[in-house]
């Protein structure tokens, strides 16, 4: 459906074709005629598909900017998506000089309440920082009538529900209500019943749900092998961008570490590192200076990727719908990618439950034994070293090579420059993970009860984190995928990390990277 046909005005159509939009989603298309007429809204629908726009011009249609109280009012559970909202919203408004501010946790809300006297029309923020500015006076929200509550189920998994309440008791009883979710648990169900008006539900079926770029596999393993299968899988299978997801805080953490120990080139995010850091993270994911990045669900809600072409569920997620989220990160623009669930034994219920909804069966996957990731990664060895000999001039180091010839046997100094190519020394440094709670026992009939993720604190602040995978093929007996692929260029990163072109071995040895045998145990405190 085409913008235009809508009910938008002439300048907000001016903005939408200026920002390059064409036609709009069917989110876009079925929401944004409702809020035009004032009515409430419950709208399912995942991450991507343009709900930011559905809410944003609507807001900016009825937003008097001559007027300089705070009119509208975005609620998001993470810093990174509240920052790109407020950059959408502010790229659709700024013709027409409509002013967006945007607060959050972990920035100098000193700085924010010096930004806050330039009389923002909309406000977007994270609950924890709205409530510290409606304390402070610095915020005040007698004449809003927009509220826009977005990644619902994210806020509740994330402790934020009674921050939301409280903020929600400080708005106009007259105003309209917009609540946006990814997954509609029977809390979000009941903010919508407690504080909307006869709310319209919009209900878009995610696009990954058939998507049949993504090859889905599990493997069923015990908690405690989970990261060394990983690895294994990493260095048969040759990922190029992956993605990590785990439950905890805690455990992106201790993955992380673990990744690093073993040289991976590997980074996580969660609530507790400075947001210039966090940023730093995934402007180097989304650049490709990292092959891996470990997130929980709530984290990742902040990347917007589509050369990901691998998404590792180290830990099965509670809700099947929170499946569908997190493989659509691969699979995108047409490219072909990867899913790979670790399933305990006792959490086969939750693998047949996401099964039901995609209507996918999950294919076995056998998980590949040290000797076959050694012959992977030595396979990719043998690729670096001809790239690296193809861009050396030999002759400069000839004199040398002569007499470590003549010290050494030939067969002995290529077997040494493969050792320090590969990463089969670091694969010995034994990395402990935490075990986290197991699942509870799903009830017969497929009940979506149960405990929803992670440890979750009053304070707010879930646990959260991703990480890496890598790409296999059908057949056979599903053996690590059914084949390997080749990743990056050996000289892609310029210092002593490097990834294979080709012939399907693994990611490479950081130099940096302890060699030692010693037990590698990480603990971080959750």
């Amino acid at each position: 459906m085409k913008f235009s046909e809508l009910g938008l005005s002439d300048n907000i159509l001016k903005a939408i074709k200026r920002n390059g939009y064409e036609e709009a989603t069917p989110i876009q298309a079925e929401t944004i005629p409702l809020v035009l007429q004032g009515k409430d809204i419950i709208g399912q629908a995942q991450t991507g598909t343009g709900k930011t726009a559905a809410f944003s011009l609507p807001i900016l249609e009825k937003a008097d900017l001559h007027n300089s109280a705070i009119q509208a009012l975005v609620v998001s559970p993470t810093r990174e998506l509240a920052i790109q909202t407020q950059e959408e919203i502010y790229k659709l408004g700024k013709d027409e000089h409509a002013k967006v501010q945007v607060v959050y946790g972990g920035a100098d809300i000193r700085r924010q309440i010096n930004s806050l006297k330039s009389h923002p029309q909309i406000i977007v923020g994270t609950p924890g920082r709205l409530l510290d500015h409606i304390r402070r006076g610095t915020i005040k929200l007698d004449h809003v009538n927009t509220l826009v509550l977005d990644e619902a189920d994210e806020m509740l998994n994330m402790g934020f529900l009674d921050d939301i309440e409280d903020i929600i008791k400080q708005l106009p009883e007259e105003r309209q209500t917009l609540l946006f979710s990814a997954t509609m648990p029977a809390e979000i169900k009941r903010v919508g019943v407690q504080f909307m008006k006869d709310p319209q539900h919009i209900k878009i079926k995610a696009k990954e749900l058939t998507t049949d770029l993504v090859d889905q596999y599990y493997v069923k393993v015990k908690d405690f092998e989970k990261f060394d299968v990983m690895t294994r899988l990493f260095d048969v299978q040759a990922p190029d961008l992956t993605l990590v997801f785990t439950r905890t805080k805690r455990r992106v953490d201790e993955i992380t570490s673990g990744l690093l120990a073993r040289g991976y080139n590997a980074a996580g995010i969660h609530g507790d590192l400075t947001q210039k850091r966090r940023m730093q993270i995934l402007n180097q994911f989304k650049s490709g200076k990292l092959d891996i990045l470990v997130a929980t669900d709530v984290a990742a809600r902040g990347i917007d990727v589509n050369d990901i072409t691998h998404v590792y569920n180290f830990d099965i997620p509670q809700d099947p719908d929170s499946y569908v989220h997190r493989i659509g990160r691969t699979g995108r623009a047409g490219r072909h990618g990867v899913s790979l669930t670790f399933v305990a034994p006792s959490e086969m219920d939750y693998m047949r439950e996401i099964e039901k909804l995609t209507k996918v069966r999950l294919l076995p996957l056998k998980p590949p034994t040290d000797d076959e990731a050694l012959v992977s990664q030595l396979a990719n060895a043998q690729s670096t070293v001809d790239d690296l000999i193809n861009r050396t001039d030999t002759e400069k180091y000839r004199e040398v090579a002569e007499s470590l010839m003549e010290k050494y046997d030939a067969v002995d100094l290529v077997a040494a420059l493969l050792n320090d190519v590969t990463k089969d020394d670091t694969n010995q440094v034994p990395v402990k993970i935490t075990p986290e709670r197991p699942l509870p026992r799903r009830k017969s009939g497929g009940s979506k009860g149960g405990y929803r993720g992670g440890s979750r604190n009053r304070s707010g602040r879930s646990n959260d984190r991703r990480g890496g995978g890598s790409r296999g093929g059908r057949g056979g007996d599903h053996r690590s995928g059914g084949g390997s692929r080749g990743g990056r260029s050996s000289d892609r990163r310029g210092g002593g990390e490097h990834r294979s072109s080709n012939n399907g071995g693994g990611a490479r040895k950081s130099h940096s990277a302890s060699s030692s045998s010693r037990a590698f145990t990480i603990r971080t405190k959750d």
